[in-house]
């Protein structure tokens, strides 16, 4: 390892120290990693948190979750994490890093959205030893993990009537609000990555229309990611109950207490959140599945059932038999963007 690597490691190395005990090989979340096996790395690198991983074959062997905060850049940050698990980069042979935020025309750069970095796949190489990484969207990555995973890893809210060469549709609330079409080609995979939650919001009745009218006046036009977002919940509590609240401590509230008003923004959140994705299921026709990918579903999941998510997706008047035949899951792998990223990393 190189005095400038040595330098991007932290103080304080987290989870390697049980590695001490086995030379030549590293544990992370229970597995040993074999040191003579090939390895693919793999990441998905957001604004706040980056989530890189190593694998053998299928196997999530070695991961770790790292707060962005913590380095200058990604660069850094790789050094830290190939210090930690005692990764020999000879031995990685591929991978992908999945990032939020705008990739180049030639697929060998890109910049963060909500973080001041470039990542350079030939500038890693040069400096690891590693061979050219791929990049790829954020939420692509995540939308291929979705439509994969096991059945196992997902929740059904609507059996519906699937089609196996249909179109899948994967969202994604959370910081913001993420689309993407996955279309089966054969035995591999076509993700369209898309804006849907840059559209604009379609109020369904009069409170709806009142939250519109509180919107406007904040941004002027008020699209679905104002509403349907980890922002957009807070904005929704501050209109009902006229209080700022972070999203976690609503939904905490929320399902604690049915009769408290973070219940009843929660309720509007949610029956905002099953139109959307019950029109945006309609432009594409998914009938192959909607997949619910972002964290706040997945933490939600105890009220989905019962709110008015699945009234509101399948409120659609003459179209409302195709909405119902439309199977709708929750995705609840929390490495779904690790996963999709691997498979990108095999294309």
């Amino acid at each position: 390892m190189s005095a400038e690597d040595q330098k991007a490691l932290p103080q304080r190395r987290r989870g390697a120290e049980k590695g001490d005990a086995e030379e030549g090989k590293t544990e992370s979340s229970g597995f040993l990693c074999d040191s003579s096996a090939p390895l693919r790395l793999c990441g998905d690198i957001g604004g706040t948190k980056t989530l890189l991983g190593l694998f053998q074959g299928d196997e999530l062997r070695v991961d770790r979750r790292i707060a962005n905060a913590d380095f200058s850049d990604f660069a850094s940050l790789l050094a830290s994490f190939l210090a930690d698990t005692r990764t020999d980069s000879s031995l990685i042979t591929g991978g992908c890093l999945a990032v939020a935020g705008p990739i180049a025309d030639d697929g060998r750069k890109a910049a963060l959205t909500n973080l001041p970095w470039t990542i350079d796949v030939a500038a890693l190489s040069r400096r690891f030893g590693l061979p050219t990484l791929r990049l790829a969207n954020d939420f692509a990555a995540a939308a291929l993990g979705a439509v994969t995973a096991a059945s196992t890893q997902r929740v059904t809210l609507q059996p519906g009537e699937p089609l196996a060469a249909a179109p899948r549709l994967v969202i994604g609330a959370g910081t913001g609000l993420g689309m993407a079409i996955v279309l089966p080609q054969g035995s591999q995979w076509r993700v369209l990555a898309g804006e849907g939650g840059h559209i604009a919001f379609a109020p369904a009745d009069e409170q709806q229309m009142a939250l519109w009218t509180f919107l406007r006046a904040r941004h002027g036009r008020v699209t679905w990611e104002r509403v349907v977002s980890g922002p957009g919940l807070t904005a929704i509590h501050e209109f009902v109950a006229g209080v700022e609240t972070t999203p976690e401590d609503i939904a905490g509230m929320a399902l604690a207490d049915a009769t408290s008003p973070a219940h009843r923004s929660l309720e509007l959140f949610l029956t905002a959140y099953g139109a959307f994705a019950g029109d945006m299921a309609l432009a594409c026709l998914a009938r192959g599945g909607v997949f619910l990918a972002g964290g706040i579903a997945a933490k939600l999941l105890p009220m989905l059932p019962q709110s008015g998510f699945l009234a509101a997706f399948n409120a659609k008047a003459e179209h409302a038999t195709i909405a119902a035949r439309m199977p709708i899951h929750v995705a609840t792998d929390p490495l779904l963007g690790l996963r999709g990223a691997l498979r990108i990393s095999r294309e």
